[in-house]
């Protein structure tokens, strides 16, 4: 854990959340600035900036937890939100998944999807690139 971090001082009890599930690698809590009722936050404890910095067998419990969570409140619509690096909107550096409840189109996230046209040919290229590596 990192000592300056503000979800891993949640972790250890420093400071005070509202919690929902706690495991030995999972923590969910409310979200204290929501953007609708019932926004929460899944964190694992491991702390890591990135996703790409946790080891996989710290997430495994993420998915399964916000999907209790939108069911726990009762949430129809919602999104389920990670951001990696400030350019897409990381405030805090410990990954953690936002689960927001969209009850109306005021509350909860709103999202723009500025679509780019698709070249098929450089598409193609950036499949087998990237199968490639997997």
């Amino acid at each position: 854990m990192a000592a300056t971090c503000i979800f891993c001082k949640i972790i250890k009890g420093e400071i005070p959340c509202f919690k929902l599930f706690e495991s030995d690698k999972t923590l969910a809590f409310l979200d204290i600035n929501p953007l609708s009722k019932g926004h929460a936050l899944v964190i694992p404890k491991f702390h890591g900036a990135k996703l790409t910095d946790i080891p996989d067998d710290q997430l495994g419990e993420i998915l399964p937890v916000a999907k209790k969570l939108v069911t726990a409140t009762g949430a129809t619509n919602f999104n389920i939100l990670q951001n990696n690096g400030r350019i897409a909107h990381q405030l805090v550096d410990h990954v953690h998944f936002h689960m927001i409840p969209k009850p109306s189109e005021e509350q909860g996230l709103g999202v723009g999807w500025p679509q780019q046209p698709t070249d098929m040919d450089a598409l193609k290229a950036l499949y087998e690139d990237i199968k490639s590596k997997m």
